[in-house]
């Protein structure tokens, strides 16, 4: 029986079933267990792959469906990508369609052998705050915050505590491909992640709505720390006093609370309409 990598290596064969050894192991990698066993995860869309494509992060195999891969400069991006190395599979519509998680799959996706580091490994931007994480449970809203993240030009994003995968195919289609370009790590716990901060030099900012202080008057540091709490209980009172600053988003209506990653966003672009009113460039 041939391996993964005969697999790919007889391109261009097309692969018809998916009990094809490869197909089952990319599969697999929907599974975090698997994910953590063999340090690779999947990507899937032309923008993500590209951009993966473009990053530091190893890519180990691309997988083309010809059928449904219309798009003229990703073809010439996976011809490049093949002549540089790269393996390359090509399968029928129905087998890409058992592996997409999308409708209307575009035909591209990527095997990506990487892991979230620990902390100490951790190499953000020199400046920008960082976003720090205490226990979150939605893939989604870690996927929509690396986009945010990306977006507003921030240094990168801690992990803390049990919380869900970056690396979960609901959290990578989230982050439409900024987690390759967010500095990410994961910390033990929440006092973990905080010591880390202040061995930096970087002043916790504990974003909870626990405070009257406003985060639209309240004086933000250049290169804070921003620290949100679960989706669902949110930051500890004991734990934003651990913090050097408390703000709060101001909130009118009948809404309790706002989606987690809906709030990283308005503290993230707050910090940086600030610091572009005052000509601070990001490093």
């Amino acid at each position: 029986m041939s391996g993964p990598e005969d697999d790919a290596a007889h391109d261009p064969v097309l692969v018809t079933s998916a009990a094809n050894p490869t197909i089952k192991r990319i599969r697999s990698l929907a599974q975090r267990k698997h994910r953590r066993r063999e340090s690779a995860f999947v990507v899937e869309g032309l923008q993500p792959v590209w951009r993966a494509t473009t990053s530091a992060w190893p890519i180990e195999l691309l997988v083309v469906c010809p059928e449904l891969l219309r798009n003229p400069a990703a073809r010439d991006m996976v011809e490049e990508e093949s002549a540089a190395g790269t393996r390359v599979l090509q399968v029928t519509a129905e087998v890409f369609e058992r592996l997409s998680g999308r409708d209307g799959p575009t035909g591209l996706l990527a095997v990506v052998s990487g892991e979230v580091p620990d902390l100490a490994s951790l190499t953000p931007r020199r400046t920008g705050a960082i976003v720090l994480l205490d226990e979150v449970g939605g893939p989604g809203n870690i996927g929509t915050i690396l986009r945010s993240i990306d977006a507003a030009g921030a240094a990168g994003l801690v992990l803390a505590g049990p919380t869900a995968d970056p690396l979960d195919p609901v959290a990578v289609k989230a982050s439409m491909g900024s987690l390759f370009a967010v500095p990410t790590a994961h910390a033990p716990d929440l006092a973990a992640a905080m010591a880390w901060g202040r061995a930096a030099g970087r002043p916790l900012v504990a974003v909870t709505g626990h405070t009257h202080r406003s985060l639209w008057d309240s004086v933000l540091p250049d290169d804070p720390v921003f620290v949100f709490g679960s989706e669902g209980a949110g930051l500890s009172d004991a734990d934003a006093a651990r913090c050097d600053h408390q703000v709060a988003i101001p909130m009118e209506g009948t809404a309790e609370s706002l989606n987690l990653a809906t709030a990283v966003s308005i503290t993230l672009f707050e910090h940086k309409r600030r610091r572009d009113a005052a000509g601070v460039k990001d490093l």
